[in-house]
């Protein structure tokens, strides 16, 4: 019987001893909670920043659409007005590309003119492009923008890959024009 007690005494003893038990649940646990609330951080911001671009990309496209007639200046200010909506989650490397489009047919239209936030032409003039299925109207004049923002996740680190840790966020709105049947652009 000694010599059961005295080679299985540390054992019984250490199975039924309850000292450290809330240090081994908290060790359990807590990584687990921390990444949650890492995770809920990062999925608030980044809805933020969705709804940010969504409201640039509208807002950019209600402003071209109200005006008659624009020219290259105009369309170059709308870099601002996107800028001063995604305050303060996008700096510049956003792209932003504004296009003025003549509906000719169900789901087809000419582009007239074409802006990027560079100041360049993304879409050649003439060129054939598509528009949603609702927006069919013949002789109709769209204002198109897509706007992309790459999103970089805020605590990920900075050594991970960059398919890893950012993201693209994109938007695109379509806006007809509110007076006349066209947006004609000088100097576009």
């Amino acid at each position: 019987m000694n010599l059961v007690r005295g080679v299985f005494g540390p054992l019984w003893r250490l199975s039924t001893d309850r000292r450290g038990v809330g240090g081994v649940e908290f060790a359990i646990v807590a990584p687990i909670l921390i990444m949650a609330y890492i995770g809920a951080f990062e999925l608030s911001v980044g809805l933020n920043v969705v709804r940010k671009v969504a409201r640039a990309s509208s807002a950019v496209a209600d402003l071209v659409s109200q005006e008659a007639s624009v020219d290259t200046a105009f369309l170059d200010s709308m870099n601002n007005v996107a800028e001063s909506i995604l305050a303060p989650y996008a700096g510049t490397d956003y792209t932003l590309k504004i296009t003025g489009i003549q509906v000719t047919g169900t789901t087809t239209g000419t582009v007239l003119w074409s802006r990027d936030q560079d100041g360049g032409t993304p879409y050649p003039a003439n060129s054939t492009t598509t528009v949603p299925s609702d927006l069919e109207a013949v002789n109709a004049f769209v204002v198109r923008t897509e706007l992309v923002v790459p999103h970089e996740l805020l605590l990920l680190s900075p050594e991970l890959s960059s398919s890893v840790n950012a993201i693209d966020l994109s938007k695109t709105a379509y806006y007809r024009q509110r007076s006349g049947t066209k947006i004609d652009c000088t100097g576009c």
